[in-house]
């Protein structure tokens, strides 16, 4: 690819993580791009989204598939090689570094989603997210230490203390 935009490489790990095991759908697809910034409440513009999955999609990166989009085999390999122990931030870089080297080949379709479906994904998300069900695709809150300290381990239970000593005279 000749010029690689930060939402590029977000929008492709977003659709890898929307999409593991079916075609992604785009309010996934927005989901997972807004875990993979990490940042709450921050997203692309739906012009951005819709420019950036254009790019991915003339150059052979993502295609769509039964009613979603899906990563192409090209696309797979550059995304797989991100170590998952990694940062957010890490992993990026490295698909970034993996899609400078991409060469790619001519005769891709054009996917084009419009402003509208865009901008309907990022409300549905939002809703969603307001919501009080539950949403996979956010990072759950961390708990304190303290509180973790103070449990016993798995399996562990709270034991009976055993009666005093008797003393002999």
């Amino acid at each position: 690819m000749r010029s690689i935009y930060d939402v590029d490489v977000i929008l492709l790990l977003a659709t890898m993580l929307a999409g593991k095991r079916r075609p992604a759908e785009l309010p996934g697809i927005v989901a997972a791009a807004e875990l993979v910034q990490g940042l709450q409440g921050t997203l692309p513009a739906a012009a951005k989204l819709r420019a950036a999955f254009s790019r991915l999609a003339t150059n052979g990166l993502v295609c769509a598939a039964e009613g979603g989009f899906a990563l192409t085999a090209a696309a797979q390999q550059i995304v797989a090689g991100a170590s998952r122990k990694a940062s957010n931030a890490e992993r990026l870089a490295g698909i970034r570094e993996k899609l400078a080297g991409y060469a790619p080949t001519d005769g891709h379709a054009d996917i084009v989603v419009p402003d509208e479906q865009w901008n309907a994904a990022i409300a549905e998300h939002r809703a969603s997210a307001a919501a009080a069900g539950k949403n996979l695709l956010v990072p759950k809150p961390r708990t304190d230490d303290d509180e973790r300290k103070k449990r016993p381990g798995p399996g562990l239970r709270q034991r009976k203390p055993l009666p005093p000593r008797r003393r002999k005279d």
